[in-house]
């Protein structure tokens, strides 16, 4: 090694903020674990690695001790001994000599390079991962990298990265091939032995919400908020929306101009169903919103248990549920109450 691999390291540290001092004491850790690999351990040595030149020496340390106490020459040496060579030596002194081999060069080489190539990996992890952590809850277009032959994981590149798309993320009937551009919600980003490993989502609830917030200025602008959102991917989803402006609807800023927005995002899901409601801090009309497109006759609630009674007209009663119970379901799920609905027949029957 010389001074153009110092001059290397410190073009690694301007180029990709690789701390040099740290690369540094990792190669002579490396170095010391080669050299007694190659030469022997029973020895303590260590390895001086001159920050300026790039030179490497390598130095035997005996402790000084009393003759009384020798144990093991290779790791001791007595005082008596130790002030032939310099009569300053005192008990528990290190005393070192260079042991530096002829071919150790070839061998620091090696290891100097090996250490640096997987510190730049190790550096490209990190700048990943620190890019795609905060990245984490947001929507981002990728292409599809491949798809594992029994089709149960999607691998969507983002940018030098490819993440997964588990079978439970995707929405069902979804295929893709490869090269097909598709946005994706950044689910989880998490740390691995083998890089940052990054999973995402298009059936998560929360796909459809950034989908709104990118092609509706008002809620990009906050005046429009999006209170909850409860969603069966690929059939349907609910949303409760919240305007703290009154002179704009929520529900217009959302379907947009001859529904365009909303007609975007449904496109973008590939034409699931998209019930956009008011929401509303008094809870029986917030249930009762959220039972849309049913209409409902009366709503009992019972705070205590979060729990609410629905009147619907006999003729909407299907409706209100919904095909195999999914808009009763949506409904609950959207407001976080029970919902037990019931039709007027139903409830006149009971008294």
């Amino acid at each position: 090694m010389n001074h153009e691999f110092i001059e290397a390291l410190d073009e690694l540290e301007k180029d990709r903020g690789i701390d040099k001092d740290i690369l540094i004491d990792t190669i002579e850790q490396a170095l010391l674990t080669a050299y007694k690999k190659n030469f022997g351990s029973s020895q303590n040595v260590r390895i001086d690695f001159n920050r300026e030149k790039g030179d490497v020496k390598v130095y035997s340390q005996r402790r000084v001790v009393d003759e009384s106490d020798l144990y093991d020459n290779f790791l001791e040496i007595e005082l008596s001994e130790a002030r032939q060579i310099n009569p300053k030596y005192e008990l528990g002194d290190i005393l070192e000599n260079e042991v530096t081999p002829k071919d150790f060069g070839r061998i620091a080489a090696q290891t100097a390079k090996q250490v640096v190539v997987q510190r730049i990996r190790e550096a490209e992890r990190e700048i990943i991962y620190n890019e795609f952590i905060e990245k984490e809850g947001e929507l981002v277009t990728g292409e599809v990298a491949r798809v594992s032959d029994n089709k149960k994981v999607v691998y969507v590149r983002l940018g030098k990265i490819e993440a997964s798309m588990p079978e439970t993320e995707q929405i069902p009937g979804e295929n893709f091939k490869a090269g097909d551009k598709i946005k994706v919600y950044i689910l989880e980003v998490k740390k691995t032995n083998k890089g940052p490993q990054i999973v995402v989502s298009r059936s998560h609830p929360n796909l459809v919400k950034r989908l709104f917030e990118s092609e509706v200025p008002e809620i990009f602008q906050g005046i429009v908020q999006i209170k909850s959102v409860s969603r069966e991917a690929g059939s349907r989803t609910k949303m409760a929306v919240h305007s703290i402006d009154e002179k704009i609807d929520p529900i217009g800023a959302c379907v947009g101009p001859k529904g365009t927005r909303v007609k975007y995002v449904v496109d973008e899901l590939g034409g699931e169903k998209i019930d956009i409601i008011n929401y509303s801090e008094n809870p029986a009309e917030f249930v009762s919103a959220s039972l849309s497109p049913s209409k409902v006759v009366k709503v009992e609630v019972n705070e205590e248990e979060k729990s609410a009674l629905v009147v619907v007209p006999d003729y909407q009663l299907s409706l209100a549920i919904g095909k195999a119970g999914q808009n009763a379901r949506l409904a609950a799920k959207l407001t976080n109450w029970k919902i037990d609905i019931k039709s007027e027949s139903q409830l006149n029957d009971e008294e």
